[in-house]
């Protein structure tokens, strides 16, 4: 029978009362005892009452009720422990609650910051934590899609750009721990939203946070101080952080902390290296598609359709499209150059520049190496466009007045008030017509054209003008594709210019190889391997290099490099044939040329014609080449003892087909295959020593040299 019930018998009562007066009533929660079969809905106060409710205080009990002892609430409130075992009003809470959910203000011991820090980590949905999972999935997405455009807007979306500073460090740091793929994509998209989605400071900050947790990161990714020191290059490379973030960074930093490894590393590993832009740009990969004349090429449409069109939203989208903010001094270069030839066109080019330059899209650096180089070049320019000098003045006040270029940091326009040997104005015609002459042959590959132009031009300081044109047809194969430079070496190794001609012009593009390198970045590998090459066909000795260096004052120049490139692709080994091949000449493999040596001197040997083996060597056009000629003569000479083989060595070197350095190399081959050769000829070494002494006495061997059995050629050393 429930409690409920109109009545209880008496029996029922006393256990009731007996059950509560031994039980402690702080040692367990009093039963809540009701009259209504729903205790957890309180009846309103205004609801009619029941046939069954109490009347009074407790309302009207029955005899023997239990309800006259009840002594809890009649409030709907549940008075019980929570879930979890502690809460609600009037309970003692948990056994191990030790601290309030707030700290009481009035507490001695109370603290603000702790407060603080306790109140925001409790918060599961504060904005910067949601920022970081939601950044976190837009990088992994970007990883997998490479979609700048959606990348950007979806962080757009999220509207928190004073957060940004962490989209920034978490790209960087995942891309660290990826392949070169995911870090060339982490630097094109932070170039990318640059500006227009994250501020600079926020890039800014963003690095500053990734060198402060270098100690951290280096856990986890081993070459931290390298990648990260390359990131931070290739932001200053690209613009989106300036020079001096190094020195302040650096500034803030503790004394061990491995940031400052990142910075020096940065500074010094690769934002001081020389065309240092260039290197840091390809390292992951980026721009190795696409070559200098590409650019150049995409950088003229794109000027072609701003004169056209005049839309300079377009043509500035076309800029930073391009992606080379290294390269952005061509831009202004052309874009000058057209105004000048095209004075119509002139405003509309110089508002571009304008605009570029206010939007920060062209900084100040690349707009004033864009108008130094026009300096240089303004006498050439002046042979085509007439009053070069005094419409580019014009422009530079124009562009100074509308304050995007500072006038005085460029160099002088003045006109020289002297000009000597070369600045006159033969020289300038020689010119015009050098580059005229060279343009010719590489459309219609006529050498015998060239001489003949050449004979009829150069009557006037001709030693002066040959090296103007080793200048001008090397500059111009250097600005194009392989053929034209293969073409360039042939030509130069078919005219037979005197030595110093050549080292004259070499010396000459070696001192113009820094500002050369504005223009072409690669102009030091390409101007080593014409200078390497020079050497290989014998239009050069070796010796002549050192007369060049001479010539060419400071370490850190790029002419040094030059030369010190050019000495190293020459003392490789095989350098003859890769150095022939380097722009897809000299196509035969070697074993085919080693045949037709062997079975031309087998030709000669059996009674051939003395002038048919001199044409057959010249005719395999490897100069280079040539000492294998003077080995397997030497080699058959031991063997058979045809003397007919020294006459054809004697009448090669009195032509000049074979020279002094390719006899002395011949005759250092086979000293190194000395050992194998006495297998079969007992006496070879004793053979070869007379060989030797008897090219000494014809002049084919400089009298102070001498071989040892592993080829090597020493000076005033004996054989052994």
């Amino acid at each position: 029978m429930e409690y409920g019930d109109k009545f209880m018998s008496n029996e029922r009562q006393e256990q009731l009362r007996a059950a509560s007066e031994s039980i402690d009533p702080l040692s367990v929660s009093p039963l809540q005892i009701s009259t209504s079969k729903s205790p957890k809905s309180p009846r309103s106060p205004k609801s009619p009452r029941s046939p069954n409710a109490h009347h009074g205080k407790h309302g009207t009990a029955k005899p023997g009720s239990p309800l006259k002892n009840d002594r809890h609430s009649h409030s709907g409130r549940d008075g019980r422990p929570k879930k979890g075992g502690c809460g609600g009003k009037g309970t003692w809470g948990g056994m191990l609650d030790m601290n309030d959910e707030h700290l009481d203000p009035n507490d001695p011991n109370y603290n603000s910051a702790e407060d603080k820090d306790k109140t925001s980590a409790t918060q599961p949905n504060s904005p910067l934590l949601e920022y970081k999972k939601k950044a976190t999935v837009i990088v992994d997405e970007y990883f997998a899609t490479d979609d700048v455009v959606s990348t950007a807007n979806e962080l757009r979306e999220l509207g928190m750009p004073n957060f940004n500073y962490y989209f920034v460090k978490k790209l960087v740091s995942m891309a660290m721990d990826r392949h070169d793929k995911e870090k060339e994509m982490t630097a094109i998209l932070l170039s990318s939203l640059y500006a227009d989605v994250i501020d600079p400071p926020q890039v800014y900050k963003g690095f500053s946070k990734l060198v402060e947790a270098a100690d951290d990161l280096i856990v986890d990714i081993p070459d931290t101080v390298d990648v990260l020191a390359l990131f931070i290059a290739r932001a200053v490379v690209d613009d989106i952080l300036p020079p001096a973030f190094l020195k302040k960074i650096l500034e803030s930093l503790p004394k061990d902390s491995k940031g400052i490894d990142v910075i020096k590393r940065a500074e010094k590993g690769y934002l001081s290296a020389p065309l240092h832009a260039e290197i840091i740009e390809r390292r992951w990969g980026g721009s190795k598609n696409k070559t200098v004349e590409d650019v150049k090429a995409q950088i003229n449409n794109l000027l072609a359709e701003y004169v056209v069109s005049g839309d300079k939203k377009e043509a500035c989208r076309c800029i930073k499209d391009l992606n080379v903010p290294f390269f952005y001094h061509e831009i202004v270069k052309r874009a000058i150059i057209m105004a000048m030839e095209r004075p119509q066109a002139e405003g509309r080019l110089l508002d571009l520049l304008n605009t570029a330059a206010d939007e920060c899209l062209i900084n100040s650096s690349q707009i004033s190496k864009g108008f130094s180089r026009i300096i240089d070049t303004v006498d050439d320019l002046s042979l085509d466009i007439p009053n070069a000098r005094e419409k580019l003045q014009n422009i530079i006040s124009k562009a100074a007045s509308e304050g995007w270029v500072c006038a005085s940091s460029l160099k002088s326009l003045s006109s020289p008030t002297s000009k000597k040997g070369l600045e006159d104005r033969a020289a300038k015609a020689f010119k015009m017509k050098a580059q005229s002459i060279i343009q010719e042959y590489f459309l219609s590959s006529d050498i015998e054209e060239v001489s003949r132009c050449l004979d009829s031009k150069n009557s006037f300081c001709a030693a002066e003008l040959n090296a103007i044109f080793v200048k001008r047809l090397i500059t111009l194969a250097m600005d194009r594709k392989n053929r034209e430079k293969e073409m360039a070496s042939v030509l130069l190794s078919s005219l037979c210019f005197p030595a110093d001609d050549v080292i004259n012009g070499f010396t000459m593009l070696i001192e113009s190889a820094d500002d050369t390198a504005l223009d072409n970045p690669v102009v030091v590998e390409d101007l080593a391997m014409f200078l390497a090459r020079a050497v290989v066909d014998e239009v050069l000795a070796p010796s002549h290099l050192e007369d060049i260096k001479s010539q060419c004052s400071g370490t850190d120049s790029g002419g040094n490099k030059v030369l010190q490139m050019a000495q190293s692709l020459l003392n490789a080994r095989l350098s003859g044939e890769r150095i022939l091949r380097c722009w897809g000449g000299g196509g035969r493999a070697i074993e085919d040329v080693k045949d037709k040596i062997g079975k031309l001197l087998e030709e000669y040997e059996s009674g051939g014609d003395i002038r048919e083996a001199c044409r057959c060597i010249k005719e395999l056009n490897m100069p280079f080449f040539n000492h294998e000629v003077v080995k397997k003569s030497l080699v058959a000479l031991i063997e058979k003892k045809n003397d007919r083989l020294w006459g054809l060595l004697r009448q090669c070197f009195s032509t000049g087909l074979i020279t002094m350095n390719q006899m002395t190399k011949g005759f250092g081959r086979l000293a190194e295959s000395l050992d194998d050769l006495a297998l079969d000829v007992p006496d070879a070494e004793k053979k070869f020593a007379q060989y030797v002494e008897q090219a000494k006495a014809e002049g084919w061997l400089d009298s102070s040299v001498s071989f040892q059995r592993s080829g090597h050629v020493v000076e005033n050393g004996a054989f052994s």
